[in-house]
Parts: structure tokens; sequence; C-alpha cells
């Protein structure tokens, strides 16, 4: 269909003339509107992580027209009569208000919170969609690392967001964060000074965390984002593997009207969600819990889920403590609070070139991994998240403890054995699970699958018949690709000449890693006739470049080559 089809009003185009003839912008909007991106529900999950961005922007402006980021002690005399007289800060007290007094104002208090809940299970779910599709390799590690600091930084937000009120919850969580803080050697009671301004809790903790959670973060998490999101339609989005799915074309459905109208549903969709469980399902509900004072404490007080870990690792750690040159280091604050964030966030960051170094692979990857063709990878994620998940449930012992009628010491002892062995168990079983699903793929790929068609043979055997898999199938099947194997370790020549990949501990290390990567079952080609292997590329393949291909797929699909310039 060719711009000439349509039939544009007068007045859009006026304007549309207009703005063109001083911004030259039609070719830009053009380009836009043609974008096609894959129809599949994975990529839905960045979205939510989008949309509920957008949402936490919209409420938290309005939110910050009644909040007052103040530790000025006051006596309240509001609408909720049960502290009707008690002492507390600016702060509560306009939280307070907020909730009971502003019209719509516990409303978007809720849904602002649920928001903050929500985009961090995005921005989670989506990076595990990432990782496990191995969608973050060559050449989108840069959108990888910007998706770590989101997460990074979603965390800092999140803990600042929710202290802000000074109630008796957010107040110990501050300490505890305090306390972490004054555990770093050497800087770590400078640090806790500057934020603080003094020994806590100080005057100026309130105001200083408002400044950092409403315009510091949020702006560099709107930058990153708008980086993330431009550097992805550069770059172009990944696909599954399917029938006419390349590694030079992109096979989907174009941006307008069909992915503008869905991305528009979906926001709307997202936004109702929120406000239905807004409404029928409180989320910190600080009026129960009081203002802040050093000298009360609370049971079964547990944080938002993100940070879990933190305090699970805090829970789990024994009470370490060394003295060196003089200086007293706590380890029982130290250790928790820098090893599960190096394991998790620093291990995504180096994965992406740990695995290129491993399997000596440079070219481009637009089809994505399925999960169970990348064993080592797949058992690598799941081991994280084990490890992740015992963090998590230990930041909930006492209440463990307390349902289960189980001395909390024990469960304490229980996740210290547990986070040493259940993530290698985790990567070993996962591992295992995904070689069998390979061999699964390569008995259908070969033989068909079971067509619940029951035949007798002449001489009284039963079988059942099997039907060969249709062409969308096979292509899904035969998408699997192997790292080509590097020389083994401490491997010669005819000569004797170890070789050069292979010399010295780097090298010893690299060949072990790269064929633990290369593990696979592979689709031998002479089976009945029902299936055949079909060849993936090779590492030293450059799939990036080349010549443009024809999209095969939905009606309406475009194909663009990663070499040809934007227009495509």
């Amino acid at each position: 269909m060719s711009d000439t089809d349509f039939d544009v009003p007068k007045a859009l185009s006026g304007t549309g003339g207009w703005l063109d003839d001083r911004f030259h912008g039609a070719r830009g909007v053009r380009i836009l509107m043609r974008k096609v991106f894959p129809d599949h529900w994975s990529f839905l999950l960045g979205e939510i992580a989008l949309w509920s961005f957008v949402i936490l922007l919209l409420t938290g402006t309005f939110l910050s027209l009644f909040f007052v980021p103040s530790m000025n002690e006051v006596v309240y005399h509001g609408s909720y009569t049960k502290l009707n007289g008690i002492r507390m800060s600016e702060a509560y007290q306009s939280t307070l208000n907020i909730s009971f007094d502003v019209r719509g104002g516990l409303l978007m208090r809720q849904i602002h919170h649920w928001a903050a809940d929500l985009f961090m299970a995005a921005l989670t779910i989506h990076m595990l969609r990432v990782f496990f599709t191995g969608a973050y390799r060559k050449p989108r590690e840069i959108n990888w690392l910007i998706g770590i600091v989101l997460f990074s930084l979603g965390l800092i937000e999140g803990l600042f967001g929710y202290s802000l009120p000074d109630d008796q919850l957010s107040g110990a969580g501050l300490r505890i964060f305090e306390g972490v803080l004054q555990g770093i050697p050497i800087v770590g009671t400078y640090l806790a000074y500057f934020l603080f301004g003094g020994p806590f809790p100080g005057h100026d903790i309130v105001p200083r965390m408002y400044i950092i959670h409403v315009l510091l973060i949020p702006g560099i998490l709107l930058a990153l984002i708008t980086a993330h999101l431009f550097i992805m339609f550069h770059q172009k989005h990944t696909q599954m593997p399917g029938k006419g799915n390349t590694e030079r074309n992109v096979t989907g459905q174009p941006f307008y009207p069909y992915f503008l109208a869905k991305g528009g549903a979906w926001f709307f969709f997202i936004f109702a969600a929120l406000a239905v469980l807004a409404t029928f399902a409180t989320i910190n509900p600080i009026w129960l819990y009081g203002p802040y004072t050093p000298v009360a404490i609370s049971s079964a007080s547990q944080p938002d889920w993100y940070m879990g870990i933190l305090e699970g690792a805090l829970r789990m750690m024994p009470a370490w403590e060394i003295n060196f040159l003089g200086h007293t280091l706590s380890l029982s604050v130290l250790i928790p609070f820098i090893v599960p964030l190096t394991v998790i966030l620093g291990g995504a960051s180096l994965w992406p070139f740990f695995e290129q170094w491993a399997t000596g692979d440079k070219s481009y990857h637009n089809i994505n991994d399925r999960p169970r063709n990348a064993p080592v990878r797949t058992g690598a994620g799941i081991a994280t998240v084990v490890f992740y998940g015992i963090l998590w449930a230990e930041g909930a012992n006492d209440v463990i403890a307390d349902k289960l009628q189980i001395p909390l010491y024990t469960i304490t002892w229980i996740a210290r054995v547990a986070i040493i062995i259940g993530p290698p168990i985790a990567f070993f079983v996962t591992r295992r699970i995904c070689l069998g699903l390979q061999r699964k793929d390569r008995e259908e790929l070969l033989h068909g699958y079971e067509s619940g068609i029951i035949r007798q043979l002449p001489h009284g055997e039963f079988i059942e018949v099997h039907q060969p898999v249709n062409e969308e199938r096979r292509a899904v099947l035969e998408a699997k690709k192997v790292p080509a194997l590097m020389p083994a370790p401490g491997s010669e020549d005819e000569n004797g000449v170890p070789a050069p990949s292979s010399r010295g501990a780097i090298g010893w290390a690299r060949g072990v890693a790269n064929r633990a990567f290369a593990e696979t079952v592979a689709a031998e080609a002479d089976g009945h006739g029902d299936g055949h292997h079909g060849n993936g590329h090779g590492p030293g393949e450059a799939d990036g470049a080349g010549e443009e291909q024809e999209a095969v797929g939905a009606p309406g699909a475009t194909a663009l080559s990663p070499g040809e310039g934007e227009e495509g």
C-alpha cells in the first residue's frame, strides 16, 4: 500500500505540512509508523515496566503537591482520631492528610506504591526473559547493562520512596540502611553523616531523600529508559525462532496502527489493574504503624519484596567482625551488603562478555535462543533465581518460624546451608532437564510426534503412528546453534606445540568453559525420514551484515536488514 492510498484530512495534512516545513520531521515520523516489531507475548513484559514507570510519574506528581518533606515535630489533630494528640513529623502528618483528607489521596498513594512494586517485578521478569533467551548478546550488550543500572536505581528509588512517610516501619528500615552505610570501611561513617546530616535520625534525611526520590533518580531513570528505547529502535527488536525468521530480517506487525493501538490498550489495562488492586488490597497502611520512634519495635516487619534479599542476607549472616590496622570491620553487615549484589548484579553485568569469551562467538544475534538449547546459561540463571529466593525467604524468617512452628535459629541454619548447596543443585538439575528436553526435540524432529492413532502390524504388534512435524514447528526445532569447539585444554598439534588459546591457566579455563557451553544433543539425519537436522549459523558468520531478505510471516510484515538504513 503506497502513501497515495491514504486520504489524509486537510486539517491534519496542513498541520503536518506546517511542522515539516520548519522541523523536517515527516521522514522520521514515517519511519516510526512503518517500524516492524515481532508479535510475541513475552515482549510485553518490558512494556509493563515502561507503563508502570509512566504511572509512577503521574501519581508521584499528584502526591508531591500535598506531601511536606520536613521532620519538624508537630502535634496531630486530623481526621484519623486514633492518633489525635500524638507528636509526629510534618512528613508523617502530611501523609496522613493525603490518606484521609485529600480527595482521592489514599487511592493515589496506593496506586503509586503498587506501581512501584509492579515496576520492579516487571523489570525483573523482563530481564530474566532477556537472559534466558540470550537477547543480551551482540549487538545488545549496552542495552543489557542499561537494564541492570535501571534495576539498581529502582532498588534505591523504592527504598527512599517508602521511607519518606517517616512511619515506624520505614524508620526501622532507614536505621538498618544507616548501619549498612557505616559498615563500609573507611568511608562508611562519612557517607552516613553526609546523608543523614548528623547522628541518626537527624532532621535532614527526609528532605534529602525527597529531592533524590522525586528529582535525581527519576531524571536518571527517564534518561536511561529513553536511551534504552532509542537503542532498541535503532538495533531492531530480537525475535523468537520461527518460520521465515532469520538473522537479517524482522517479521511482525508495523508500529502504526497495530502496536500503537496495542500499546495504548496495554497502558490503560495496566492502569485499571493497578486501580482495582489499590482499591481492594491495602498496601503500606502507615496509620497502623504510627510515627517513627527509636524506642519502639514491631514484629513481622517486612520491606517491599525487592529489598527482601538484603534483609535476608543480614538475618542469615553470623555476627562476625575483625580488627584490621586499628579499624573494626563489621563483616556481619559488610558481607550481606556486598556479596548478594555482587553475585546478582555484578554477575549479570559480566555474563555477556564471559559467554562471548568462552564461546568465541562474535557474530550478531537477532534470533533468540530457546532456553533448553543453552543448558549452561539456563542453569546459571536458575541457580541465581534460587540464590535470590533463599535470601528473599530468609528475610521473613520470623514469620516462617511463627507460621510453621519451627525455632527461629533452625530456619536461619537451614537458610545458611541452602544458600551454599541450593544454587549448585539447581544448576545441575536444570542443565540435565535442558539436555533431556533437547533429546525430546531430537526425537520429535527425526521421528515426528505421537498422533494417537494405533495400528496393528501383520505379525500382531501394535504401534502408534507418528506424524511429521509441520514447517512452523520444524523451524523452531532446527533453530539451535552450537558454539564452535576450541582446542581442548593442554592439546597439542602434531609437532607437540600447545595451541595458543589453550596455554596457561586462562587458556585451560577457557577450554573448560567452551566445552561446557558447547554441550548439546545433536539431531542426526539418519532417522526414519520424518525429520532432518538443519544447520545453524556458525560463530564465525557475520550475521549482522549482508543483503536484505524478504520477510515471511504475518500479512503486512516488513523486512529490515540490520545493516540497512532506517527507511526500511
